[in-house]
């Protein structure tokens, strides 16, 4: 089954569901989305979106995001939450095109899971209980969202193998992404060529940073971002499906 959802102007919205845990249970399919700014939707995407029943969306973007370009239509519809989890704001467009952009990024993201591990708390919390399912975006889908999204699979037992690819599939979107920004910016000239990229080895970093400081991502966001275990509990209950006596290899699943 393809996660990923088509829609005429965002460019990676896909579904979490399919996924294996350790425990032999699966994530399930229509319960957790992730996506690219849904201040984009209109038209024939607007109803398209409404038709998969969301009830929460967890908005990950800095205020003055939202305020420049929007935030879901008709906002009131929803339980909107908005959760800035990122505190120093770049611009990837300019990031210097000789300087090792992995590296960077991961850099950037180490920043976001100390500055904004509060926010990724009640983010987690957010999903945890939502009444329905509940979809978390940023401008892109890919730093923000793909740090949450890692940081979801991880605690439902996902194997790395497979939250890792599902990371990587942002690169599916990354032409689309950055014809978006040509489109938006006719002025500017992209300096970096990595824009819109994210292959694995950006989290790989990002996870061998956070196991170097807290011991494992389960340390860090049980230490540094205080996830209380009934939190995690409420997590798998309510986003694995199946009876739990696997193999516990965590696989299974490819990312799509």
């Amino acid at each position: 089954m393809d996660r990923h959802i088509a829609f005429e102007r965002l460019h990676n919205f896909r579904d979490l569901g399919g996924y294996r845990s350790a425990d032999g249970r699966t994530v399930r399919w229509g319960t957790v989305y992730r996506a690219d700014s849904l201040g984009k939707l209109a038209g024939d995407d607007w109803e398209r979106f409404l038709r998969l029943g969301i009830g929460t969306v967890v908005d990950l973007r800095y205020p003055w995001e939202i305020e420049a370009r929007g935030r879901v239509p008709e906002a009131e519809r929803f339980r909107y939450v908005n959760l800035s989890i990122e505190h120093r704001p770049y611009d990837q467009a300019e990031i210097d095109p000789d300087v090792d952009p992995w590296r960077y990024l991961a850099d950037r993201f180490a920043e976001v899971t100390e500055d904004g591990a509060e926010e990724i708390r009640q983010v987690l919390e957010e999903i945890a209980h939502a009444p329905g399912p509940v979809v978390f975006h940023c401008t892109s889908g890919k730093d923000r969202t793909g740090l949450v999204g890692v940081f979801l699979l991880t605690l439902l037992g996902v194997g790395r193998a497979d939250v890792l690819a599902d990371f990587a599939l942002t690169e599916r979107a990354t032409e689309r992404l950055a014809a978006d920004w040509r489109a938006a910016n006719p002025d500017r000239v992209m300096k970096w060529p990595s824009y819109g990229r994210a292959p694995a080895v950006i989290m790989e970093l990002v996870i061998a940073d956070l196991e170097a400081r807290y011991g494992s991502v389960h340390g860090y966001l049980a230490d540094r971002v205080g996830l209380p275990e009934p939190t995690v509990e409420r997590l798998r209950a309510r986003l694995l499906t199946g009876d739990g006596d696997g193999d516990g290899d965590g696989g299974g699943h490819r990312a799509t």
